[in-house]
């Protein structure tokens, strides 16, 4: 791994712990680890990097000896988020426990991969092998080094997995269960079949979000002529589209990728419906021709992540590789679906304009500027074909550690199919299916949530 600048050497402390601070109602300490890079090889040659966790208590309970809860955030590539006050599942949860808010690996403070960072190492091959080394696997080797550390006499402790956390804590139940006390999922069931499982999650994807746009015209029926409107007038400008101000550009099935942040949470449509309320300049001076808010533009960009959290973009397809290449496969099994995601004829024809779900496509490193310099690494990393294991069936298939898992029944992110195809995988696993949240629950009504969840491991809420 020569030419990147991951910190390496022996001299470095393993783990340093801040001074305690405190916003309202919680008590918090920064802690700060130095892990290997990559696991597999001898640690005392690996690069080394940084890997940031924030442990988190109620005021007056800094002392007391309290187990540990760590959560492992949705992403793939999103830091941890950051508790200003006690509120949601961390206000429950610090009844308790001692929660761990951990940044994975190549986010927040945990030595971030960002657009600009990301730039010291010199060639796209240097950036993909860099990067084959932050996947769930190396995730779990990281909190397995944490708990080892920060557990008094390194003993077991709960972990909340949330969307992409939940998929990292199947691999952790694979290959470290003697770490967990118990596992809490939300909106976190992931396929664990061999090869490139992401053909089968895109296509029943697609499925649920052609729901989830008839649920919106539904709510929203004025909006179709307006985004027709808009793909025409995208479809009809020199280049195909309108220039964003970061320096990409806009085009019809860029607009559709508005669906990947509105479509799927509770409170997405309306977000959605007010960003279309803004679409078009006011006309001051009549016959001035008509052209799109600089307001709309900038409020679109705000709605896609990339520009913070680019790994996001390169490295979400192959959450689902194991031993087998991605090949960009939102973008193939797209093409099955056509007659409905072409925005162009939809908008010719009459028909309403589809927006697309959580799938990333090879044009939008074309598109988006903050992801052009990352075109050819994301490429190598589609063909990459020798991904390590994520999973193991046989040991899930014996699993011991109490695991809750709520499932949403209209999830737009991991589908309700493939999270039922996967449970049964799951020794022991308690299901609680319900339709009354999003993918958004845990945000949404996260005590409510975490207290069901936390009543089913502990068996406070019996079988029946």
């Amino acid at each position: 791994m020569a030419g990147h600048n991951a910190t390496s050497g022996d001299s470095l402390p393993e783990h340093v712990a801040g001074k305690w601070y405190s916003v309202p109602d919680l008590r918090l300490r920064d802690h700060r680890f130095t892990v290997p890079l990559d696991y597999s090889v001898d640690q005392r040659v690996s690069p080394k990097i940084s890997i940031f966790a924030r442990e988190v208590v109620a005021v007056g309970k800094e002392e007391q000896l309290l187990p540990y809860l760590l959560y492992l955030q949705g992403g793939p590539g999103f830091e941890c988020q950051r508790p200003t006050e006690a509120s949601g599942w961390i206000q429950k949860a610090c009844e308790e426990f001692r929660v761990v808010l951990m940044d994975q690996r190549g986010t927040g403070l945990s030595t971030p991969l960002t657009c600009s960072s990301m730039l010291q190492l010199k060639s796209a091959e240097t950036l993909a092998d860099y990067l084959k080394h932050f996947r769930a696997d190396n995730i779990v080797k990281d909190a397995e080094f944490i708990r080892v550390r920060l557990v008094p006499d390194a003993g077991p402790w709960t972990i909340l997995g949330q969307s992409y956390g939940g998929f990292c804590a199947v691999t952790y139940l694979s290959f470290a269960q003697e770490g967990l006390r118990h596992v809490l999922l939300t909106g976190g069931i992931p396929p664990i079949g061999n090869g490139c499982t992401a053909e089968a999650v895109y296509r029943l994807c697609f499925e649920q979000v052609i729901i989830q746009n008839e649920k919106y015209y539904k709510r929203y029926p004025q909006d179709i002529e307006v985004v027709r409107e808009v793909v025409n007038y995208l479809s009809e400008s020199e280049g195909g589209g309108v220039d964003l101000p970061s320096g990409g550009i806009l085009t019809p099935k860029g607009l559709q990728t508005l669906g990947l942040s509105c479509l799927g949470f509770s409170t997405g449509f309306e977000r959605l419906h007010y960003m279309l309320e803004t679409v078009w300049e006011p006309v001051i001076v009549p016959g001035t021709p008509k052209r799109i808010s600089y307001n709309f533009l900038i409020a679109f960009e705000k709605s896609i992540a990339f520009v913070a959290n680019p790994l996001y973009a390169i490295l979400h397809e192959s959450i689902y590789c194991q031993g087998a290449s991605s090949l960009w496969s939102a973008h193939r099994i797209r093409t099955e679906y056509d007659e409905k995601f072409d925005a162009i004829r939809a908008a010719k024809e009459g028909h309403p304009v589809l927006f697309t779900g959580e799938m990333i496509f090879p044009w939008m490193f074309d598109e988006i500027h903050a992801l052009k310099q990352f075109k050819d690494a994301a490429q190598i990393l589609s063909e990459k074909e020798d991904w390590p294991s994520l999973y193991d069936i046989t040991t899930l298939n014996n699993n011991k550690v109490p695991v809750a898992a709520a499932v949403y029944y209209d999830d737009m992110f991991v589908n309700f199919k493939v999270a039922m195809e996967t449970a049964p995988q799951i020794a022991g696993i308690r299901l609680w299916i319900t339709n009354e949240y999003m993918h958004s629950g845990l945000r949404d009504a996260g005590s409510r949530v975490f207290e069901h969840l936390m009543g089913m491991v502990t068996e406070k809420k019996p079988l029946f």
